[in-house]
């Protein structure tokens, strides 16, 4: 990874998404009639602007940060989907902690430096530096050098060979949340339940994932199982709102992946996706028949600590 040598020279690439007030602006078209809106609302123009100016001090920041004979490049959120990431990129992800997630799925074991543009109002759970301490940071990554973490993911995986990973979570269900149709299959070869479900969808998650969305539905849950740690190769998964009737059933409905368990959905109805962490606008779609496996990754998160 390193620069010398003849060797290519390490990529930074940063990633970020438009700040509120940006698309305030896209949307209402300049900043008075943004200003407007949001006093109907009982908010104002100066607090949206500071974190806006937050966000560009810290990217600011970090380019000032990256040396000058190394490669650049910046990538926005919503094109994510898009961009080729390289083998011997630098990540630097620059906003909420959600954004780390957003970009995992996209990478294949690159270091992901976390910053975070407003201390204080971020929970810090995967943004855990600040951009001040970037000039030192990344050279410390491209040498091997810096404390890593390897976060599980959440692997989903169509019979036809189409997949993508998450690192919080895999919600599969109706893209509305209505009723969606399926038979549940989860255990290993030789224990293997199922039950045939009329439910919201359902969430599988990572114990990076366990302190989110899969936190909020445990809480309604007794009885839910102990969520993973971090770096555990293990997962845990809910069904969302069950219904009970003579054909299908609410008894299996909550349950935790260890090692080599997985869990297993076909569709009974049709126009079911399957999307991680959020993006739904990147997803997969299961028609009737189709068989979705949800399982760990073989791939991790590779998260620089400070």
């Amino acid at each position: 990874m390193g620069a010398g040598g003849g060797t290519l020279a390490p990529r930074v690439v940063v990633v970020s998404r438009r700040s509120e007030l940006d698309e305030l602006v896209a949307r209402h078209g300049t900043r008075a009639a943004a200003d407007w809106y949001l006093r109907e609302r009982g908010r104002t123009l100066a607090e949206v602007v500071e974190r806006h100016d937050a966000l560009q001090a810290a990217l600011t920041a970090v380019g000032a940060a990256v040396p000058a004979d190394w490669r650049r490049g910046a990538v926005d959120r919503s094109d994510l989907p898009r961009f080729l990431f390289g083998p011997e990129d630098v990540v630097v992800a620059v906003g909420q902690d959600g954004l780390v997630a957003n970009v995992a799925k996209y990478l294949a074991g690159q270091p992901v430096i976390g910053v975070d543009p407003e201390p204080g109002r971020n929970a810090g759970v995967l943004v855990r530096h600040r951009a001040a301490a970037l000039a030192a940071l990344l050279p410390a990554v491209v040498a091997g050098a810096a404390p890593t973490r390897a976060r599980t993911m959440v692997r989903a995986a169509l019979d036809d060979g189409q997949e993508l990973v998450g690192l919080n979570e895999v919600y599969v269900g109706h893209a509305s949340h209505q009723s969606a149709r399926y038979l549940l299959s989860v255990g290993e070869p030789g224990r293997i339940r199922r039950e045939r479900h009329s439910s919201s969808g359902v969430v599988v998650g990572s114990g990076t994932g366990a302190t989110g969305w899969c936190a909020s539905i445990a809480r309604d849950r007794p009885g839910a199982p102990r969520p993973p740690a971090p770096e555990e190769a293990a997962l845990c998964w809910f069904v969302r709102e069950a219904w009970p009737s003579p054909v299908t059933g609410v008894a299996l409905t909550t349950g935790r992946l260890d090692g080599d368990e997985r869990l297993e959905l076909v569709a009974e109805s049709d126009g079911l996706v399957v999307f991680a962490d959020g993006l739904e606008a990147d997803r997969l779609t299961l028609d009737w028949g189709q068989r979705l496996t949800v399982s760990v990754a073989s791939r991790r998160l590779n998260l620089v600590e400070p």
